[in-house]
């Protein structure tokens, strides 16, 4: 009973690799909605689009038969990540990224110019933390079957 966590920057792939992965038969948890995360209120002031713990304990403790690969990238992940067998790092260079994510259209955000800009940080300033803390790093710009494949073979 495989747990992968499949995170990254935006436009590295997460969602249509767990849209592939569930057309397999694999059981697949995008955490980019309210059921999983919500927004919470920083001592500064600022906000942060968080993992509901409570959810994300759950999920893990009822997996109890086949694989369960759960995408996000969350500033509370790392909290589970004793929890996943493999913590996987999807990346691809700035402009691989803000090219899918020009077209990509099952997800709006990064098309104004402040997005862009807030990608472009987090690939410099987070990108870093995941690469220090993931199990496996697929670089993305290889076939979206090969990071499938790749995937599977993990779990």
């Amino acid at each position: 009973m495989p747990k992968v966590l499949v995170t990254g920057m935006s436009g590295t792939g997460k969602s249509t690799a767990l849209e592939v992965l569930a057309s397999r038969g694999h059981r697949t948890v995008d955490t980019d909605d309210d059921r999983w995360s919500h927004w919470l209120t920083l001592p500064d002031g600022s906000s942060d689009w968080v993992w509901r713990e409570e959810a994300i304990a759950e999920l893990l403790d009822g997996h109890t038969t086949g694989s369960l690969f759960v995408a996000g990238c969350k500033s509370n992940q790392g909290t589970f990540y004793s929890r996943f067998d493999h913590v996987v790092l999807l990346s691809a260079p700035a402009e691989v990224m803000l090219a899918r994510i020009a077209t990509r259209t099952n997800n709006p955000y990064g098309r104004r110019p402040e997005e862009r800009e807030a990608v472009l940080r987090d690939l410099a300033e987070v990108e870093p933390l995941l690469r220090a803390t993931s199990s496996v790093e697929i670089d993305t710009r290889v076939p979206l079957d090969t990071v499938v494949r790749l995937l599977e073979e993990l779990a």
